[in-house]
């Protein structure tokens, strides 16, 4: 199999083909949460951008299923503001708006204020490199797997339960590009559902519709850690969560509602 040069391809202003790198791993018709929500980061970065202003939040809201194939992103400034503005940007295939992503981003300057850490100041020892294995029934050569090392501290992806591990993006968001530290959180953070999975994948469905991440800082390196676990009511709600770290220390933290549901 040829691999891909990017997770997308620019096509023309605004529009990109998505590659295999972006497959689902239970439809190959359909991409991963992880890539699109990146996709859009990267729009609302590129939205009138400021030197002066980060994202602190962004907020993505899967409309439906994200076919694999030619998409368009526009982005506008929804609430401008001197110290705090929130953008918008919105994924359309074919005419049809599948995603939103809405962002604040908040005034930032050096030395404005001390630094407080975080209850987990150090991060976890990256492992040494790790066979990849996905999950039970999925193929090897499942396209999203493959574009990102996993390395495991605890769980797996054939275990149930919370799981520590560290995951690096081997491709650029979008070829010819280098990835930020907003966009490679957002491609790795929309798997903490699956990382951390509680029940049997192959019995059980887990829908996430949405995906927020909360940052205190954007993070730095190509390494990012997710210390994951999901929490499940009996009425067949959920959620997922993960405190977020790069090679240095916590940057923030990631949630997915979860709608739970037998086969």
């Amino acid at each position: 199999m040829t691999e891909p040069a990017a997770f997308y391809l620019p096509a023309a202003d605004g529009t990109f083909d998505s590659t295999n790198a972006t497959t689902s791993p239970w439809d190959d018709t359909q991409q991963h949460g992880g890539p699109p929500s990146a996709l859009m980061a990267r729009a609302i970065e590129n939205c009138a951008p400021r030197l002066d202003m980060a994202t602190s939040r962004i907020s993505v809201d899967f409309l439906g299923g994200i076919p694999q194939g030619q998409m368009t992103l526009t982005a506008e400034v929804i609430r401008p503001g001197r110290r705090i503005e929130l953008v918008e940007a919105r994924l359309h295939v074919a005419g049809q708006c599948v995603a939103v992503a809405r962002a604040w981003r908040s005034q930032v300057g050096a030395g404005t204020a001390p630094s407080v850490p975080g209850p987990s100041p150090t991060s976890p020892a990256l492992p040494e490199p790790q066979h990849q294995a996905f999950f039970p029934g999925v193929d090897l050569q499942w396209g999203y797997g493959r574009a990102i090392e996993w390395r495991f501290v605890s769980g797996s992806f054939q275990d149930n339960g919370p799981a520590v591990v560290w995951a690096r993006p081997m491709l650029p968001l979008v070829a010819g590009e280098v990835s930020t530290g907003l966009q490679r959180a957002l491609i790795v953070a929309d798997s903490t559902n699956g990382l951390s999975s509680e029940l049997d994948l192959t019995k059980w469905l887990f829908i996430p519709p949405t995906l927020t991440l909360t940052l205190y800082r954007e993070p730095e390196g190509e390494w990012l850690l997710l210390d994951a676990a999901t929490r499940i009511d009996t009425r067949g709600t959920g959620m997922a969560h993960a405190i977020l770290f790069d090679r240095f220390s916590e940057f923030g933290v990631a949630t997915q509602a979860l709608l739970v549901q037998p086969r």
